[in-house]
């Protein structure tokens, strides 16, 4: 799998758990499950964990979206899918996950419809 899309996919990950201000100990494990999934090797997730305790959210976010512009488009979409899924995951979707995931999704080109009906037809 391209680092691209795996580096974008977990800082984006990481800016929608902590988008509430609370990191759920379900929204953890679903990010140790993505890593899994998607086949994220240790020494990919050990740079994304060093790097993001070295840099600010708007950083982070930039990196992310830079990371997931460098994608494929069916990449992105299958990103975007994931991130909607883990919107949902701690049993609530806060104001904020939803403007990060709906403002993330825009400058990527992707269409938010797209996504939601990506989502309701995957086993992601």
């Amino acid at each position: 799998m391209n680092k691209n899309y795996q580096l974008g996919l977990l800082y984006l990950v990481h800016l929608l758990m902590s988008a509430d201000g609370v990191v759920d100990e379900n929204e953890t494990k679903e990010l140790h499950k993505i890593k899994t999934r998607e086949g994220i090797p240790d020494s990919t997730f050990n740079e994304f964990k060093t790097a993001i305790s070295e840099k600010k959210g708007r950083d982070i976010y930039q990196t992310g979206i830079e990371y997931m512009n460098l994608c494929s488009d069916e990449e992105k979409m299958k990103a975007f899918v994931i991130l909607y899924k883990m919107s949902e995951v701690d049993g609530s979707v806060h104001v904020k996950e939803v403007r990060l995931l709906l403002y993330c999704i825009k400058v990527s080109g992707i269409e938010f419809d797209d996504v939601v009906a990506k989502a309701s037809i995957s086993s992601i």
